[in-house]
């Protein structure tokens, strides 16, 4: 038997944020970053609390690719204000950050033999990409610079609040990476083993958004509905992952991003096209489930696939052209990372990747070679 899981409740479009001048009488916990208290909203949400009656202790200490010293600081505000709410405000390494406080926290009240009093916990996204509003994935980076994923449905939000003007600070590159990593969530739950009809649904328009909006951000950042399309599919890509699960391509990214420290949108960006080829099995015979499937993606995008090995090889060159015209280095190599350097790392690279909690549900089961092979030619 197969699930569809439909937490949380989504408030959406511009002016939602307004939502939680109705929190009353809440002893509230914002989780955010400098830069989002930087542009003010930190203060928008603060004053709406206000109108509301309810407290607000802030705290702005989330930085990317958040680490265990970094959780630990927000674990010790939230054991401080035992709040009945907590809003996380930013982009994924804030909504992870909060999350793995609260997992945290738990643990130690397990360990003591306290009572853990969850508070309900709203996700205010600040990009559009990770779709952690809407799962129970928080991603932490160990003292060795190790990516780990934990996974657990306390962490999942109550309510997550899509308000787009949240996203009209974040700069043209960070907009690209982060929709860059909605596309790929997309592609890795749509041929995930435990996909469904329900997660490929969000997954095939979250694709269908992507190709359509990020070149329109790219000739107008301004886009209102654009952005606000791509705060959408971004949350849809996030319920269809959360639900399937996802593959190597974020399995890879987390390595080789925890290794390099490069944005995790652009660590997955740069795997895309060697990932699918893998999956698709186009140096064989491209028989198999993952193939037909990329192929649906092709016709949907309106690309030639009169064959499926046909669909695969324009989704491919799909991806490509995107990548082009949005400035994306095609190559590792576009990242300044040296050769040498890359292939020293390569076997630990793999090793991390094996054993990464999304590689089960890839459609394929890639041995060592496999992973060494698409990073090589990914560089």
């Amino acid at each position: 038997m197969k699930t569809f899981n439909m937490r949380p409740e989504i408030y959406f479009n511009r002016g939602s944020l307004a939502l939680l001048s109705h929190c009353q009488d809440e002893r509230a916990v914002i989780v955010s970053d400098a830069t989002m208290a930087q542009f003010g909203y930190v203060d928008k949400i603060k004053a709406y609390l206000d109108q509301a009656h309810s407290t607000a202790e802030v705290w702005t200490g989330a930085k990317p690719n958040p680490d265990v010293a970094v959780v630990t600081d927000c674990l010790a505000t939230l054991q401080r204000i035992s709040p009945s709410l907590l809003i996380a405000l930013g982009g994924g390494s804030v909504i992870d950050t909060a999350k793995a406080a609260l997992y945290m926290w738990r643990a130690l009240c397990d360990q003591q033999g306290t009572s853990f009093q969850r508070p309900t916990f709203v996700a205010v996204p600040s990009t559009s990409g990770t779709g952690s509003e809407v799962t129970s994935f928080s991603v932490i980076t160990d003292a060795d610079g190790k990516k780990t994923t934990l996974i657990d449905a306390m962490m999942a939000p109550d309510m997550a609040i899509l308000d787009p003007t949240c996203t009209n600070a974040i700069p043209y590159k960070v907009t690209v990476d982060t929709g860059l990593d909605v596309l790929t969530h997309a592609f890795e739950a749509y041929v995930s083993v435990n996909a469904t009809d329900f997660s490929d649904a969000m997954a095939e328009k979250a694709v269908q958004v992507v190709f359509d909006c990020l070149p329109q951000l790219k000739e107008n950042l301004d886009d209102d509905t654009a952005r606000e399309r791509m705060h959408n599919a971004s949350c849809l890509a996030g319920a269809a992952f959360e639900n399937a699960g996802l593959g190597i391509n974020h399995s890879l990214a987390h390595a080789l991003g925890g290794y390099w420290h490069l944005p995790h949108g652009r660590a997955n960006a740069l795997l895309i096209e060697g990932v699918i080829q893998y999956n698709a099995d186009l140096n064989g015979s491209a028989q198999n489930r993952a193939t037909d499937k990329y192929a649906h993606l092709a016709k949907i995008l309106d690309l030639p696939a009169r064959t499926a090995r046909e669909g695969v090889v324009n989704l491919i060159a799909a991806v490509t052209n995107l990548k082009q015209s949005l400035d994306v280095p095609l190559g590792i190599a576009g990242t300044d990372i040296p050769w040498d350097d890359y292939e020293s790392a390569l076997e630990t690279l793999v090793t991390q990747a094996l054993a990464d909690r999304c590689t089960p549900t890839n459609p394929r089961t890639p041995s060592p070679e496999d992973l060494r092979n698409i990073l090589i030619r990914a560089f």
